[in-house]
């Protein structure tokens, strides 16, 4: 847990504070992870299962295709130190050893971040730093560190005031010229609104903002688009600021 914060020693102080105004949403976000990670049962009601995109999410499909795949817009390079923020499994699944970068992690689960800890070194130790829990906006590292930060596949639960909060804990840890690389739900695209209906019954609210909202983010963090991609669920944006 980020040290800078003053106020929590544990991911355990952060979701039980109600100071935090975001603790509810994380607190959700982090509950619906860790029982999809540990392969738990939800319950559902028949007509959410009746849909075509809980039966592609229940076969494992869903999942391949609605990825965003930032090594597109922004592929690691050999050496580069990249922080993955609610990384999941991506040291374990992704070509990181492919592109040699040294891979830093942090996530809200507490069963990914647990996975990754056992399995990681034994994939790549020279790859692998470590991977700490905690939530995308408290960073504890060093100014300076990154040539890249991704954040992909989270934004959709939280406001944008949080998103906000995140870019600018991110902005100083990036090397001059780096980049920052998130996604968000483009609620244009048709099969947004039924995956955020299985996303409300699987545990975590989705918020649908317009990409004109995240445009004005961007602006108003002073970052500048470098480059964009527009995915079945998922928008890619690369950001860099001057």
């Amino acid at each position: 847990m980020s040290k800078s914060s003053g106020q929590f020693s544990s991911m355990g102080d952060v979701l039980k504070s109600k100071s935090v105004p975001w603790t509810p949403i994380m607190s959700a976000t982090a509950e619906r992870y860790d029982a999809e990670y540990k392969g738990k049962p939800f319950e559902l009601p028949e007509e959410v299962e009746a849909m075509p995109v809980f039966r592609d999410w229940a076969s494992g499909s869903l999942g391949s295709r609605i990825a965003s795949p930032f090594w597109e817009i922004a592929k690691p390079k050999k050496n580069q130190h990249c922080l993955d923020l609610g990384c999941g499994f991506s040291f374990l699944i992704y070509e990181w050893k492919a592109w040699q970068a040294r891979f830093y992690g942090q996530d809200i689960s507490q069963f990914a971040v647990k996975t990754v800890h056992q399995r990681g070194p034994q994939l790549d130790s020279k790859l692998f730093m470590g991977i700490k829990q905690g939530p995308a906006h408290l960073l504890d590292y060093p100014a300076a560190t990154f040539d890249m930060v991704i954040a992909t596949g989270f934004s959709c639960y939280y406001p944008l005031d949080y998103w906000q909060a995140v870019m600018e804990a991110a902005r100083p840890l990036i090397k001059p010229g780096g980049f920052f690389v998130f996604d968000v739900i483009d609620p244009d695209q048709p099969l947004a609104e039924n995956w955020a209906i299985l996303e409300t019954y699987l545990g975590a609210d989705v918020a649908l903002e317009p990409l004109s909202s995240w445009r004005s983010l961007i602006k108003t963090v002073g970052a500048k688009v470098i480059k964009q991609q527009s995915g079945e669920l998922f928008h890619l944006y690369k950001i860099r600021w001057p």
